[in-house]
C-alpha cells in the first residue's frame, strides 16, 4: 500500500515520511486508533516506503520488487502477529497468525480499514476470544533471529497488542527493547491503556485520528462485511439506553440491559461493550472541548451534544471502567443477564 492509498491521516503519513527521510526510525512504535481508523494501512504504506528502492515525492513507487511484494502482503521480512483461537480454518491444536496468514493476507489486502470483528469473521472465531499466545513470540524471536531476505528493514506488525499475556510480552521485551539491526515492531492498538507497560514504554506512540464522515464512508466502500446494519442496531441501543438514564428512568434503562444480555453471542456481547466505550470516550472528548478528534458523525451531533450538555464530567470515566469489567467477566462466562443489569445499575448512579 502506498500513502497515496490511505485515506484520512494525512499529518500523520508525514510524519512517518520525514521519520524515513531523516533516518530517525523508531525501532517499536505503538499506533493507537479507534478499531477500524486505519492503523494499519498507515503501518504498511509505512514498511513499504521504507523497503522501496525507488521512493520518490513522499511516497514509495508501488512497482519495485519490494512494493510488489508488500501489495500482496507476501515481504519475506515482513511478518504479522494478531489474535487467534481454534476455529473451523485451522486443524492446528494451537494455532499463532500464520496457522490463518492466508485469510489474514486476503482481509488486509481487500480491506486495510477492518475491524476486529472483521477480522474474526475472516479466520472463523467469531464466537471465540482471540489472544496472542507465547508461541507467537517464540515464531517472531525465530523469524527476526534470521539474515534479512532483501537488502532493507525486517518488520513485524503486531495487531491488538492488549490481546498479549504476560508471558508473551516477556519473551518479546528484549527483541523488542534491543532488536537487531534494521528490524522496527509496529503495534496497532485500540486500547493503549491494556498494553503491557514493560512493551509500552519502549514505544514511540501516534494517536491515528478518527476518519470524517466522508472518510469514513470512502473506507466502509470497500468492506467486504456491510457492518452499517450492527452500527445502526448498537447506536440505537446505546441511544436508547442514554436517554433512559438522562430521564431518570432505570426500568428503561435496565430494559436495555436486557437487550444487551439477549445479543446472540458473547462476541457480539463484547462488540457492543467496545462500541459503548467508544461512544463514552466521543462524549469524553467533546466535554474536553476537543470535539475535532471525538469523530461524531453529522447526523449524530444533536444526540452527543445533549448527553454532554446533561452528564457530569467524571460519568464517562466510570463508565468505561464498568464497561471494561464487563467485557472482562464475559471472558470468564459469567450469566450476562446478571452483568448487564449490574453495569446499568452502576451507570444510572454515576450519571
Amino acid at each position: 500500500m502506498r500513502f497515496a492509498d490511505v485515506i484520512g491521516n494525512a499529518d500523520v503519513a508525514k510524519a512517518l515520511v520525514s521519520m524515513a527521510d531523516s533516518g530517525r526510525v523508531a525501532h517499536a512504535m505503538l499506533m493507537y486508533e479507534n478499531d477500524g481508523c486505519g492503523a494499519l494501512a498507515l503501518a504498511l504504506a509505512y514498511v513499504q516506503y521504507l523497503n522501496c528502492s525507488n521512493p520518490h515525492d513522499g511516497d514509495s513507487c508501488g512497482e519495485c520488487p519490494s512494493c510488489r511484494q508488500m501489495a500482496k502482503l507476501i515481504h519475506p521480512d515482513v511478518h504479522f502477529v494478531f489474535p487467534v483461537n481454534k476455529g473451523p480454518k485451522t486443524s492446528d491444536d494451537k494455532p499463532t497468525s500464520e496457522s490463518y496468514i492466508g485469510y489474514w493476507r486476503e482481509l488486509a489486502v481487500a480491506y486495510p480499514y477492518f475491524t476486529e470483528a472483521d477480522l474474526q469473521r475472516a479466520i472463523g472465531i467469531e464466537s471465540k476470544s482471540g489472544l496472542i499466545a507465547v508461541a507467537e513470540a517464540k515464531n517472531i524471536i525465530s523469524r527476526l533471529s534470521l539474515t534479512a531476505v532483501a537488502d532493507g528493514y525486517k518488520a513485524v506488525i503486531f495487531y491488538l497488542p492488549e490481546k498479549m499475556n504476560q508471558e508473551t510480552a516477556n519473551r518479546l521485551l528484549k527483541m523488542v527493547e534491543e532488536p537487531p539491526e534494521k528490524t522496527i515492531f509496529l503495534f496497532i492498538t485500540h486500547a493503549p491503556e491494556k498494553v503491557l507497560q514493560t512493551i509500552f514504554s519502549r514505544c514511540q506512540s501516534v494517536r491515528v485520528m478518527p476518519l470524517t464522515k466522508e472518510e469514513a464512508q470512502r473506507a466502509r466502500a470497500m468492506n467486504p462485511f456491510d457492518d452499517s446494519e450492527e452500527y445502526n442496531r448498537f447506536m440505537e441501543l446505546f441511544s436508547d439506553l442514554m436517554n433512559a438514564l438522562l430521564a431518570r428512568d432505570l426500568m428503561a434503562a435496565l430494559e436495555c440491559g436486557e437487550l444487551m444480555a439477549a445479543l446472540e453471542s458473547r462476541e457480539k456481547q463484547k462488540a457492543f461493550c467496545t462500541f459503548a466505550a467508544d461512544c463514552m470516550r466521543k462524549i469524553f472528548m467533546t466535554q474536553q472541548n476537543m470535539p475535532q478528534i471525538a469523530g461524531i458523525a453529522d447526523e449524530e451531533q444533536e444526540f452527543y451534544a445533549t448527553v454532554v450538555s446533561r452528564c457530569g464530567k467524571s460519568f464517562c470515566h466510570k463508565s468505561i471502567v464498568n464497561i471494561e469489567k464487563v467485557v472482562a467477566m464475559i471472558d470468564r462466562n459469567v450469566n450476562s443477564k446478571i452483568l448487564f443489569c449490574d453495569l446499568v445499575n452502576r451507570i444510572f448512579l454515576s450519571i
